[in-house]
């Protein structure tokens, strides 16, 4: 059965709305206001653009009493969107607090809800080198692997109560290499973020690498110092 494409192509179609997905691809939930903000609308325009997103199966809304708070549908939707960045050209930088926010995604990021970004890439890379993972399509958990997630805290066993798969790769848009996803992927940045290793942007999805982060992730991954450098801007190359 062929699939009409064009619903999507059309939601996808204006930068306003573009903006609006890229703030969620960290998997979090915010205000309409918030997002009328970033993309540079009014209100009007932002509800018009919000509804072409929830229409095409893009975003979900909740209500929360007067206000509407708007997410990702799920997460082969954001797997979708980072696979599309791909084919896509970079969004026009033209201040420098925009040019630090590029460079911030491309060190460490959230994926809906896994890291990406250099230190996402660089932790998957890691976890095939010491055989917690296996190189294959699905990045399966080895047996040693588990048994070293769960020193670190981190319980990688399967649960057939869940239909989401316990690993698997996700395209890195800016690595152009996979870093892991599925619950493995989601588990384990959710103990970077509760042991505040890594923490949430206040302006973007991007993430800073605490002190703490940088000696974990060294400890338990070997991560090479340079993957929590910024990289560098084109005017600086």
């Amino acid at each position: 059965m062929s699939r009409d494409l064009s619903v999507v192509g059309r939601a996808l179609s204006a930068p306003a709305r573009s903006v609006m997905l890229n703030l969620l691809m960290d998997g979090s939930e915010r205000p309409a206001t918030e997002l009328a903000a970033a993309a540079g609308v009014g209100a009007p325009g932002a509800s018009e653009h919000l509804a072409v997103l929830v229409d095409a199966g893009l975003v979900s809304v909740t209500r929360r009493g007067r206000q509407r708070f708007y997410h990702l549908a799920d997460a082969a939707v954001a797997a979708a969107l980072e696979q599309l960045g791909h084919l896509c050209p970079p969004a026009p930088v033209i201040t420098y607090r925009q040019t630090r926010q590029a460079r911030e995604l491309a060190r460490a990021r959230l994926c809906y809800d896994h890291l990406a970004g250099r230190l996402g890439v660089a932790l998957t890379q890691s976890m095939q080198d010491m055989a917690w993972l296996r190189s294959d399509a699905d990045l399966t958990v080895t047996t040693r692997g588990r048994q070293a997630l769960a020193l670190i805290g981190i319980d990688a066993t399967s649960s057939a109560a869940s239909r989401r798969p316990l690993s698997r790769t996700c395209p890195d848009w800016t690595e152009r290499r996979p870093h892991l996803g599925g619950r493995l992927g989601a588990m384990i940045a959710s103990h970077a973020i509760s042991s505040a290793w890594v923490a949430r942007s206040t302006h973007g999805r991007g993430l800073t690498v605490t002190p703490a982060g940088v000696l974990a992730f060294q400890a338990h991954w070997h991560v090479p110092a340079d993957v929590f450098l910024l990289p560098l801007a084109a005017t600086d190359a």
